[in-house]
């Protein structure tokens, strides 16, 4: 494979390297349990994933009723902090990530996570998989006063890694949103949380094993 040390190879984390939706089920019943409503179903919580923990949350109050960023908002978004920094017991990597990312490594890749989900969990529920190691750069939702499909989140996340070659590995429209306002190739994993069929999202390529990651950024650079 080619050399790769003059590239750096980004990361969505919800959906793309870890499958954590069945966590962020659990949390967000527990959550609006403890507001008085009903628990939702899986896809239904899954559907909100994807723009950042505001969103989530006023995405779930209006679900249930309430105003969406109306006085239950901030209890619930500092509950929400408090569960996710330990919310991923049911949280994997998908299969064949670990080895995927030694193997760019071991290439000379830097690595790098963009994430809209807050940064203390990104970095926790990373540590609990063993992940962070072969990381070198952790951009969470509240990294920066903006959040993914802003470019400026995936160019500070690039510019913190500081090599001149950028790929985005994500798994859904936010990201590929992102990837073409960056100006980067986008590389779409389709077995994460898009809402949209594969041909509606814009990507420079597709791919369902992550096996195949380390050739595909290899033809990308």
């Amino acid at each position: 494979m080619a050399d790769l040390s003059q590239v750096s190879v980004i990361f969505d984390l919800d959906g793309t390297l870890i499958d954590s939706a069945p966590d962020i089920h659990a949390t967000a019943n527990r959550v609006m349990a403890g507001f008085g409503f009903p628990a939702l179903s899986l896809p239904q919580v899954q559907a909100f994933v994807g723009k950042g923990l505001p969103n989530l949350v006023a995405r779930l109050l209006e679900h249930h009723g309430a105003a969406p960023e109306g006085p239950l908002f901030a209890p619930a978004m500092a509950r929400f902090e408090t569960e996710y920094l330990t919310s991923h017991a049911r949280t994997r990597p998908y299969p064949g990530v670990p080895s995927a990312l030694q193997v760019l490594a071991a290439h000379g890749a830097a690595l790098g996570v963009c994430t809209n989900k807050p940064v203390a969990p990104a970095r926790a529920v990373l540590d609990h998989l063993g992940l962070s190691p072969l990381f070198s750069a952790l951009l969470g939702g509240d990294s920066l006063p903006l959040r993914k499909p802003d470019p400026e989140h995936l160019h500070a996340t690039a510019r913190a890694l500081g090599r001149r070659t950028v790929i985005f590995v994500g798994d859904s429209e936010v990201d590929a949103e992102t990837a073409k306002a960056a100006g980067v190739p986008f590389l779409l994993f389709t077995e994460g949380y898009r809402k949209s069929p594969l041909t509606a999202i814009a990507h420079d390529a597709a791919f369902d094993d992550w096996a195949a990651l380390p050739d595909l950024v290899a033809t990308h650079t």
